[in-house]
């Protein structure tokens, strides 16, 4: 029961669910752990702001470099953070963390960076990444202008990946987003996966609120009804 998050774009609530995820398998009395495999972009402390997230969500310890392989001080794409630190972003590495984790919990939510194709050198990204952990992927969809395209297509490019959908969920970005419940609808009609959530708009986004409005079971029938 591990998954991959990604989303439609960078700055859709990709944390916030993760975390929302860890709080709701939690609350089921499983062990649950969150891994930021590459990060951009420090916070206090020398941290990263969503590891130090999805650290705070988890009940498994694990260590820092095991859940955020990857973590580079500028807030830019990860292949350029990456030369600009000299330091080459290797699949391997994460996926061996990744096993780690694996070992020590039920479930491990992985959380991707940006959009689902984004570059982490210079011939792999985040979409081989995601290939190579062979996870199910929950998508994040932001819900706000454009948002149909985006969700269609990465919907589209992770079918081309041979990667399973296991479910999305539409974050409310846009409080007075017009026509949001025709969009959703529109999504839920044509997403190959069943809708997890309507996580509404928070001003200060709450990862406890959110796993209030998430049906995880969805997942464990969709799986059901594949196999």
């Amino acid at each position: 029961m591990s998954y991959f998050i990604t989303g439609t774009d960078t700055g859709v609530g990709k944390t916030l669910i993760s975390c929302a995820l860890l709080h709701a398998f939690a609350a089921k009395g499983l062990r649950v752990v969150g891994m930021k495999p590459v990060a951009c972009g420090y916070g206090e402390h020398e941290q990263n702001e969503d590891v130090r997230q999805l650290r705070a969500a988890s009940n498994v310890l694990a260590g820092y470099g095991q859940i955020n392989p990857y973590s580079f001080v500028h807030p830019v794409a990860p292949h350029i953070a990456s030369i600009n630190f000299g330091v080459r972003i290797e699949l391997e590495r994460i996926l061996t963390s990744c096993r780690e984790l694996q070992s020590q919990a039920d479930v491990v939510i992985v959380e991707g960076i940006g959009g689902f194709k984004v570059p982490l050198n210079e011939k792999q990204d985040s979409a081989e990444l995601a290939q190579q952990l062979e996870l199910p992927v929950i998508l994040v969809v932001g819900m706000r202008l454009g948002c149909l395209n985006h969700a269609l297509l990465t919907a589209d490019a992770i079918a081309a990946y041979g990667l399973k959908l296991a479910g999305w969920v539409a974050n409310v970005l846009d409080a007075d987003m017009p026509a949001l419940h025709d969009n959703i609808t529109a999504l839920e009609q044509r997403l190959p996966a069943p809708l997890l959530g309507v996580v509404g708009y928070q001003a200060q986004p709450e990862a406890q609120v959110a796993a209030a409005q998430l049906n995880i079971e969805s997942l464990q029938s969709h799986e059901s009804d594949a196999a």
